[in-house]
């Protein structure tokens, strides 16, 4: 429902929030380089306080957005005055992942990064006016890390601060050509909870995975509002063409012959036989290629889905995606450029690119896909506020 016409419509739920907390205001903790904020402020929210530790997510971050120095503090969330934070109708937490993530090192929800999620809800329990809605984000490792342990506890903590929950997982695949999953809660204030698993269980497959599931149904204890959620869009039929860069067949970004030809030694005769096949087309085709250790060697595989995968930090030269272009009798590589890193998260180009290059794939790799939030916002969060489908079904 188009935002202008949902402004008409008489407010619901945490609706009349709006005169205390002023209009579809965000505070956004863990803000990187601002992605959330991109997808909020296209449907007509206003993020009026950011955090983050890092400076050079803030460099990034106050390069495309010139209010940056009034409202993102840099510094570690556990050192943040609850008393300086605005009251706010909604805050946003993509708390650290990588104690989470099968990429890291499942320490859990404690460990040196993810425990980070504690300052946070240390920061709501001390607010006089706590937010109406709250979102987290994380990678689907969340849901199974110390054997659902960790995903039960940060249930709880929400439910204990007075926000009845709802769990979805997103693709970023139904957005853009990159696989990105990920799991997002929303939590509501709200003396008007559905615990009904049968709204839950009705809901789209493209919406839950079987971990999630499982997460649920081991956890229906707890404290959960389930909403009616409309199914995610298909995912685009889009290639990686849309988001190439235009570079130069001399550009010295492209890897030489030698490096092309130990790529290629490195690959299976399967991958081999598929690139092959697409040189003899006449148009170009492109392939992301990782490198991974396979029974001791290391391999050099291909996506033949044209998807990218998940983009990752800059840690590691394995970490960063490169690209296979592979027609007309040619075949070059090379690795993704951080403007393909930008638009594979939904990110225009008018966004500054920083001068290093991993300063800003890390803080690319590190974000949210923008129209994933616009999503969220559009059929999630702007309804609960201003009225609309996704009110909890009593």
């Amino acid at each position: 429902m188009p935002l202008s016409v949902m402004k008409n419509k008489a407010l619901v739920g945490v609706g009349e929030a709006t005169s205390l907390y002023g209009d579809l205001t965000c505070a956004e903790y863990f803000a990187g380089i601002g992605l959330v904020r991109l997808g909020l402020e296209q449907v007509g929210w206003k993020v009026v306080f950011a955090n983050d530790w890092a400076h050079s997510k803030f460099e990034m971050y106050s390069a495309h957005f010139k209010d940056a120095s009034k409202h993102y503090k840099v510094q570690d969330i556990f050192s943040i005055c609850p008393a300086d934070i605005p009251a706010t109708i909604l805050a946003t937490a993509s708390f650290p992942c990588i104690d989470l993530s099968l990429a890291g090192n499942l320490e859990g929800i404690d460990g040196k990064h993810s425990s980070a999620f504690w300052g946070f809800t240390k920061i709501l329990d001390k607010q006089v006016n706590k937010p109406k809605l709250v979102m987290l984000e994380n990678v689907a490792g969340w849901l199974t890390s110390n054997s659902g342990q960790d995903f039960r506890i940060t249930i709880q903590e929400l439910n204990r601060l007075g926000y009845a929950c709802d769990v979805f997982t997103i693709d970023a695949a139904h957005f853009v050509p990159q696989s990105r999953p990920r799991v997002f809660v929303v939590g509501m204030q709200s003396s008007n909870v559905n615990q009904d698993i049968f709204v839950f269980s009705k809901r789209s497959s493209s919406l839950k995975t079987q971990a999630l599931e499982k997460a649920v149904i081991n956890n229906i204890d707890l404290c959960w509002n389930f909403l009616d959620i409309p199914a995610l869009p298909d995912k685009i039929k889009a290639d990686l063409s849309f988001v190439i860069e235009n570079i130069a067949d001399d550009d010295k970004r492209w890897w030489s012959d030698n490096e092309v030809k130990r790529h290629l030694n490195m690959m299976s005769p399967i991958n081999l036989a598929y690139l092959q096949r697409l040189q003899e087309l006449s148009t170009y085709s492109y392939c992301p290629m990782y490198r991974r250790v396979r029974g001791g060697k290391q391999r050099a595989e291909l996506r033949k889905d044209g998807l990218a995968g998940c983009l990752r930090t800059a840690r590691g030269g394995s970490s960063r995606q490169m690209l296979v272009r592979v027609g007309q009798r040619t075949l070059k590589m090379r690795l993704m450029t951080p403007r393909e890193y930008a638009r594979l998260q939904g990110v225009p180009d008018d966004y500054p690119l920083p001068l290093q290059i991993n300063q800003a794939l890390t803080g690319f790799g590190d974000a949210v896909c923008v129209p994933v939030i616009v999503w969220i916002a559009e059929n999630i969060l702007n309804p609960l506020v201003l009225g609309g489908t996704s009110k909890p079904t009593n």
